[in-house]
């Protein structure tokens, strides 16, 4: 999985925020505010990987077991599918 192409994530003023780009912004009418975890999330999530990989990369980072990495990344990945950013 990751994201589809035509969403990019920029720091403005201070805050993450993931914005449609080129055609994804005429059928993506709005923007993402992205917590820190949600941001290192998705910079995960640039290239195709695994639930796996990043609960393994969320435990090297994060003071966070496994289980609860896995319950984040599986929250974090819900919401991209509800709005269509992720490819799978």
């Amino acid at each position: 999985m990751k994201i589809k192409q035509g969403f990019a994530k920029r720091n403005i003023a201070g805050s993450e925020i993931v914005v449609p780009v080129g055609e994804a912004a005429l059928q993506f009418n709005g923007m993402i505010t992205l917590n820190e975890s949600g941001a290192f999330f998705w910079d995960c999530l640039k290239e195709d990987t695994t639930k796996d990989e990043i609960v393994k990369k969320v435990v090297e980072v994060y003071d966070v077991t496994p289980e609860k990495a896995g319950e984040d990344v599986d929250k974090f990945t819900a919401m991209l599918r509800n709005n269509g950013l992720l490819d799978e």
